[in-house]
C-alpha cells in the first residue's frame, strides 16, 4: 500500500515476502500454504506490536498523512443532504474553510470543516488548510446562522495553524481568531467539535470551542505545531520529531487532562486506511454527544461550555516544579 511511514517498513517488507512465496507457489504449482500461514500469524504478531506502540511523533506523521480524510471527505460519509455555503459577506471566500447545512440522521446540522488538499495544486487553492481572516468569519456567520435556526453545530478541525502571511494581518487575523473565541463561547446551541488531523494553535482553537471536544485516535492537538515549538526551543524545525514527544499533543495525554472528552478509534494503521470506518465511528461518537445536549437549554449549553474549559489548566505547585525542570532540560539538550 503506498504512503507507508518509516515505522511501518518492517510490516511493508513482511508483506512482501508474503506476496512473493504466494506467487511463486502459483509459478511453480508447489503447495505453500503451511509457510504463508506461518508468515501470515507472524505479520499479525508485527501488526499489533507495531500499531499499539505508537509514539508522539509517530502520531504525528499519521495525523499527517496524505491519504488521511479530509473535512469534506468525511462530511460525504458522515452527513446527507449537504449544501455548502461560501463567503464571509465582508472580503471574500477562503477555501481553507468549508462549511454548510446538512442532516444527521435526520437532524438538521450546521457543519463547518478545515480543508487541506489532496495534491499541490489544492493545496495551494486552500492555504493547506490555514485560514485567513475571512474564513474564520466566515465559519463565525454560519454560526450565527445556526444559532438563529437552532441548530446544533458539528466542526471538523485539520490546520497547522491560521495562516501566518502578511496578507492575513493586513485583513486582521487575531481579531478574527479572538472574535471566534469570544462568540462560540456563547452559542446557544450545542456545539461538537472533531480534530480529525492536526489541531495547531489558534487555527484549530477558533473552530473548537465546544460543548465536547473529540479526537480521532491518531490525531494531534496543540497550543503550537511540533515545527513551530523546534523553530522556537532549538532555532530548527527538523527537529519537529523531538518537539512532539514532550509536548503532550496526543489524544491519550488531551483525555488525561481532560481537554478533550473522548479518543474516537480508528481503523488499525490509520484513518487513511478505511475512510468508512472512520467516518462510521464518528457519526457515532457525534450522535450519542448529541443526544446527552439535546435536553440543555440555551443558557444550560453556555454553562457547560464555560465549566469544559474552566476545569482545563489546573495543576499543583509540585506538578508546575516537574514541567519547569522538564523545559530547562528539554532546551538544554
Amino acid at each position: 500500500m503506498a504512503g507507508e511511514l518509516p515505522f511501518e517498513m518492517p510490516l511493508v517488507e513482511l508483506r512482501k515476502k508474503i506476496a512473493e512465496l504466494k506467487q511463486f507457489g502459483v509459478e511453480k504449482e508447489i503447495d505453500f500454504s503451511d509457510e504463508v500461514a506461518r508468515l501470515e500469524e507472524r505479520y499479525s504478531v508485527l501488526e499489533e506490536e507495531v500499531y499499539s506502540n505508537i509514539s508522539p511523533s509517530q502520531k504525528m506523521h499519521l495525523a499527517r498523512h496524505q491519504g488521511r480524510p479530509t473535512s469534506l471527505d468525511l462530511i460525504g460519509l458522515i452527513f446527507t443532504d449537504f449544501i455548502e455555503l461560501h463567503g464571509d459577506r465582508m472580503f471574500g471566500d477562503d477555501l481553507a474553510i468549508v462549511g454548510g447545512i446538512g442532516k444527521l440522521n435526520g437532524l438538521p446540522v450546521t457543519i463547518i470543516g478545515q480543508q487541506r488538499g489532496k495534491d499541490t495544486k489544492e493545496n495551494i487553492l486552500r492555504f493547506f488548510g490555514s485560514a485567513h481572516p475571512e474564513g474564520f468569519r466566515k465559519a463565525l456567520r454560519l454560526m450565527h446562522q445556526a444559532d438563529k435556526f437552532k441548530r446544533p453545530i458539528i466542526t471538523l478541525i485539520d490546520t497547522k495553524g491560521a495562516y501566518p502571511g502578511n496578507t492575513a494581518e493586513e485583513r486582521g487575523q487575531s481579531e478574527a481568531i479572538a472574535r471566534n473565541l469570544r462568540e462560540m463561547s456563547q452559542l446557544g446551541v450545542p456545539v461538537i467539535c472533531v480534530v480529525i488531523g492536526e489541531g495547531g494553535s489558534g487555527g484549530a482553537l477558533a473552530l473548537a470551542v465546544g460543548n465536547r471536544v473529540l479526537m480521532l485516535e491518531h490525531a494531534i492537538y496543540s497550543v503550537i505545531s511540533p515545527n513551530g515549538a523546534a523553530s522556537i526551543l532549538w532555532k530548527d524545525a527538523s527537529k519537529a520529531d523531538q518537539a512532539a514527544e514532550a509536548m503532550k499533543i496526543t489524544a491519550a495525554d488531551l483525555l488525561g487532562m481532560e481537554v478533550i472528552e473522548e479518543i474516537v478509534p480508528e481503523p488499525k494503521g490509520g484513518a487513511h486506511r478505511d475512510y468508512e470506518a472512520t467516518a462510521a465511528a464518528i457519526k457515532d461518537a457525534i450522535w450519542r454527544h448529541l443526544q446527552e445536549l439535546s435536553g440543555l437549554d440555551s443558557a444550560a449549553l453556555k454553562e457547560d461550555r464555560y465549566l469544559k474549559f474552566r476545569k482545563i489548566g489546573t495543576f499543583s505547585e509540585g506538578q508546575q516544579e516537574i514541567i519547569s525542570t522538564e523545559l530547562a532540560m528539554l532546551i538544554e539538550e
